[in-house]
């Protein structure tokens, strides 16, 4: 399997769709914290290009890691998972 050119996905939730063609999607994970072994929940915010404007507040997204598009955008929407 070749590793290159493979664009990382991950799945979030909505938190603000406010921009046009834009929406800032929160990227939940599990960790083990290193010291005392307790499972811990971490999140990301992150900013995606949403073409179409089809992404609402709430909705659980797939989004991929793309080309810079703007300052903070670096990912684009793939498809709207749950409404």
């Amino acid at each position: 399997m070749e590793t290159r050119n493979r664009r990382k996905e991950r799945t979030g939730k909505v938190v603000s769709d406010k921009m046009n063609k834009g929406i800032l999607v929160r990227i939940d994970r599990t960790t083990t914290h290193p010291v005392y072994k307790r499972i811990v929940r971490k999140s990301n915010k992150v900013m995606a290009h949403d073409e179409k404007n089809s992404a609402k507040i709430g909705d659980r997204v797939k989004i991929q890691e793309t080309r810079p598009l703007s300052k903070n955008k670096r990912w684009r929407l793939i498809e709207v998972l749950k409404h």
